[in-house]
């Protein structure tokens, strides 16, 4: 195994641990009305896919399933800050996508442009600039995001090479080419 794929292996498990946090911390940035609203969109953007129901990896697929939400959250995170400036908490999120991008290789550039068009799409009724502009819009996410979170644990897997392997694949398979 590569230097690379020995840090994946040491940080995605991560990643899961703190993905409910991690979108909490993503919802507070989105309320905050003094932040500039291209940071916004792009975050709610990234908060609606958590909701999508054919994303990138269907999340019953044992470990793997959520880090593709773990992902986009990170490099929309990324995009965001070169819109704004971002929190300190979600600052680290941002330094994270280095690692998604590293790893993803040849596939960052697919993903960077998907998890951009992630603020265009519709997710249950709600799009990215719905959310920043409706407070009512804005509040059924944020309940769907405290329902889903008091539901989320960690996925128990064993990370190794294979399953990277196999990440990449499935991410090679279904990001739009």
């Amino acid at each position: 195994m590569n230097e690379l794929d020995e840090r994946a292996v040491a940080t995605f498990g991560d990643y899961l641990g703190s993905l409910a946090t991690d979108a909490q911390l993503l919802l507070a940035e989105i309320a905050d009305e003094n932040q500039n609203e291209a940071v916004r969109r792009i975050l709610a953007g990234a908060l609606n896919y958590l909701f999508k129901s054919l994303d990138l990896i269907d999340d019953g697929i044992e470990g793997l399933g959520y880090l593709d939400d773990a992902f986009v959250l990170r490099v929309a995170c990324h995009q965001a800050s070169q819109s704004g400036t971002l929190p300190d908490p979600l600052g680290a999120l941002r330094n994270d996508a280095e690692l998604v991008l590293d790893f993803l290789g040849e596939l960052a550039g697919r993903f960077q442009v998907f998890v951009a068009q992630l603020e265009t799409i519709s997710v249950r009724g709600r799009t990215a600039e719905a959310i920043v502009a409706d407070g009512s819009v804005r509040q059924e996410l944020s309940d769907d995001i405290a329902s889903w979170a008091s539901r989320y644990k960690k996925p128990h897997f064993l990370l190794d090479e294979r399953a990277l392997i196999t990440l990449r694949a499935f991410l090679g398979a279904k990001l739009p080419k």
